[in-house]
């Protein structure tokens, strides 16, 4: 048994089985290691050492929700609950239907734009999502659409767009990698090559938005109106602190690459402001942390994680075996190379890590089978991007949870993780086949 798929079949087996993330990352850590030969102590080390690696981001979204809770606290929730209700109240026609369609292609645009117009990544979802759950719950919104929807706003536009975060996986990693294993990819189009996974992704979004999740589903108002504190009074100086606090967290960010210094000096404003008081600061600043600490807590296991994978040796290994199990079939090559990246990606929980671990023995193995350059591309950025959508250790996933679970009643593994893993993960790797087959 390779430790890959032992340390990756446990952790979603015990995921789906309704045990902690973080107690099923561990455990399966912990079982790779020892099949991987590191033994207990060795396994232990290399978890904790790549502990580390997860810090930044988990302090980083315990700093967003302080923030997010102080952004509550300045009635915007309340003020967004009003003005949407009104809407609500004038659309009696419809029921609400044309805001609800307003309120994902507004979600949607902003996941997109976070990639490359406003390269923040998953900064904006503790942000605005949670003002928007008090709107959603009474428009009955099923949580799991607009989980699907901010997730393909992550990872589409990276996989398919050469601009920000795009420009990074797509030219620095993805083509950089292909050279690297011997292939000339000028004349090469990077977009072209990854047209027809990406259009597996626009079919997952469109079967989750029209056929999967179109239904209304009931969530406990009063829950969301005390997490979200909707009640708040709120005044054109308050809404105004909080548009000048969100400003400048964002353009902080972008100019120090800095969720952390970003998010701080948001939360100061509202301090200064005296929107929130200086007195409860203490206290509501520890309440925006706890909120966020499950997230936290599951990124820095999930670094220990891939810790754990890297040491054993074994994620060569299973791309090598791979290639023995191929032969000389096309179709057969194009299928498993696409498979073994959902399984490395999944258990990484990053499409920028997988791509130089598999691209070393995949594009030799392309070219062998007779593929053409861009077919190389192409599978070789399928197979890196499967798995981002679907893994609890993914940041893609990770952020619509943040959001969306503020007040306790979206699950991380079956409301967010499992039904992104079969709307996006399954079209793009049927996606990626016919690309392989056709480029």
């Amino acid at each position: 048994m390779n430790a890959v798929v032992a340390a990756v079949g446990i952790m979603l087996v015990l995921s789906l089985c309704r045990v902690h993330v973080v107690v099923a990352l561990i455990i399966g850590a912990l079982v790779g290691g020892l099949v991987g030969g590191l033994g207990i102590e060795g396994s232990l080390a290399a978890f904790n050492k790549g502990l580390g690696g997860g810090a930044t981001v988990a302090l980083s979204y315990a700093l967003l929700g302080a923030f997010a809770v102080a952004i509550a606290r300045s009635g915007l929730a309340h003020a967004l609950a009003d003005k949407a209700l009104a809407l609500v109240g004038r659309q009696e026609a419809n029921g609400g239907n044309a805001l609800k369609w307003l309120l994902v292609a507004l979600l949607l645009c902003v996941a997109i734009s976070s990639q490359n117009i406003l390269p923040i990544h998953i900064a904006f979802i503790p942000l605005l999502v949670p003002p928007l759950l008090y709107v959603l719950t009474r428009l009955s919104i099923d949580r799991r659409l607009i989980a699907c929807v901010i997730t393909f706003g992550l990872i589409t536009p990276y996989m398919f767009l050469p601009v920000g975060f795009g420009n990074i996986f797509l030219n620095e990693i993805l083509l950089a990698n292909v050279v690297k294993s011997g292939v000339d990819v000028t004349g090469v189009n990077v977009t072209e090559a990854m047209l027809i996974p990406a259009l597996g992704m626009v079919a997952g979004l469109f079967i989750a938005v029209f056929v999967s999740y179109r239904g209304k589903r009931t969530y406990d108002l009063e829950r969301i109106a005390q997490a979200e504190q909707v009640s708040v009074a709120y005044n054109p100086m308050s809404l105004g602190v909080a548009g000048v606090a969100i400003l400048v967290a964002f353009v902080v960010q972008l100019w120090l690459d800095s969720m952390i210094i970003g998010a701080l000096l948001g939360f100061v404003i509202f301090s200064l402001s005296g929107v929130v008081r200086w007195k409860e600061a203490d206290d509501l600043f520890t309440e925006g942390m706890k909120m966020m600490a499950m997230i936290g807590f599951i990124m820095i296991a999930a670094s220990g994680f891939a810790e754990v994978m890297r040491e054993t040796g074994q994620v060569a290994t299973l791309v090598d075996a791979s290639a023995g199990w191929i032969g000389h079939s096309k179709p057969l090559g194009a299928l498993l190379m696409l498979l073994v990246g959902l399984l490395v990606t999944m258990g990484i929980g990053s499409s920028f890590s997988t791509v130089p671990i598999i691209a070393a023995i995949f594009v030799p193995l392309c070219v062998q089978l007779g593929f053409s350059p861009l077919a190389i591309v192409s599978i070789v950025g399928t197979a890196g991007a499967l798995g981002d959508a679907g893994s609890p250790a993914s940041d893609s996933t990770l952020g619509p949870t943040a959001g969306l679970n503020v007040d306790g009643q979206h699950n991380h593994i079956w409301d967010t993780v499992v039904p992104t893993f079969l709307h996006y993960n399954l079209p793009l790797l049927a996606f990626g086949w016919v690309a392989a087959m056709v480029l």
